[in-house]
């Protein structure tokens, strides 16, 4: 039998690669409308989100103003081990943590419920009535919604309080309250995001075949039993994906509503990451300190996105890729 020399297959390779490169450029001749369509949004991640990942090595020199980042002294893991020996640490990555998991465990699965409430509804002008009114508090501002928290929990004109003094009780001190923050913050969240993930469930539930409900009824099954075996399972990807997600951004907090709500009163609870980042950074001018305590944060969140996704992907075959 006879086989190539290396002199002939390195030449055969070489052509391959050069016809498939040939082969890519004529699709995309061929589609370069698709192309101009997604280029706005290549720049704009190109230019927003790749672009300052240049500053991040801030993190790992004792940056200067006057030196510029090149310039300034290299110090290598020093701030990042200022971070992990400060006597705040732990009370920070707490905050933190509490905050998210409490929003994820309670957050996510009120839109799925909504959702598969909805979606059993008869009368659409009612469903559509619900779906408007759940919807609307998404486009409200986060410094409008701390404002009307500030607005109807305040201890002397607030509704909440008028309620509980004219049941005999005292009024309560909600927003310096360390105990309430947490408690509010997500039940605030989620009544200003759950109609917005509704309607992505609500999509995901429209694509169920109709002919599996049609076959269900006739088997005699219940509603309950419809959603459980029919529309559960149909939205299952959506719900993992979203998962998926959601996980991947545990420790990215919302920075403006903590910050809007934070006061010297409840502190102790509402200093997380991305407010104590902003304390070194803005107001102390820490620059280093602050980008390597924001990359360690990012760390954070790619390696539970990664880890996530696999688990989701072994165990389920959906994923993110």
């Amino acid at each position: 039998m006879k086989t190539a020399s290396p002199d002939v297959v390195r030449p055969m390779k070489g052509r391959a690669a050069a016809k498939s490169a040939n082969h890519t450029w004529v699709k995309i001749k061929q589609n370069y409308e698709l192309y101009l369509f997604i280029l706005p949004v290549v720049l704009v991640y190109a230019i927003f989100k790749y672009y300052p990942m240049y500053g991040v090595q801030i993190a790992f020199k004792n940056f200067r103003a006057s030196k510029g980042i090149w310039g300034s002294e290299w110090v290598g893991f020093e701030h990042f081990m200022r971070f992990f020996d400060a006597y705040n640490f732990w009370p920070i990555m707490e905050n933190t943590i509490l905050l998210s998991v409490y929003s994820l465990i309670f957050g996510f699965p009120i839109p799925i419920l909504v959702a598969l409430m909805l979606n059993q509804m008869l009368a659409k002008r009612y469903k559509n009535f619900v779906q408007t009114v759940i919807y609307a508090p998404h486009f409200i501002s986060t410094v409008v919604l701390v404002g009307m928290l500030n607005v109807f929990l305040s201890p002397n004109s607030g509704i909440v309080n008028h309620i509980i003094t004219f049941f005999g009780g005292d009024p309560v001190l909600f927003m310096a309250n360390e105990g309430w923050f947490r408690p509010l913050y997500v039940l605030s969240g989620i009544w200003q995001e759950t109609g917005f993930a509704t309607i992505i469930y609500l999509a995901a539930l429209a694509g169920v075949n109709p002919e599996l409900h049609e076959a269900a009824v006739m088997d005699g099954a219940s509603k309950w039993k419809r959603v459980k075996h029919v529309d559960i399972p149909s939205i299952m990807p959506t719900i993992i994906i979203l998962m998926v997600l959601a996980v991947g951004n545990i420790m990215s907090v919302g920075f403006e509503k903590a910050f809007l709500m934070q006061s010297d009163l409840n502190y102790g609870a509402s200093n997380i990451i991305p407010t104590y980042v902003y304390e070194l950074g803005i107001q102390k001018a820490q620059y280093s300190l602050s980008a390597a305590i924001g990359l360690f944060n990012a760390i954070i969140n790619v390696v539970l996105l990664v880890t996530v996704n696999r688990v989701a992907k072994k165990l389920t075959e959906t994923s993110l890729w």
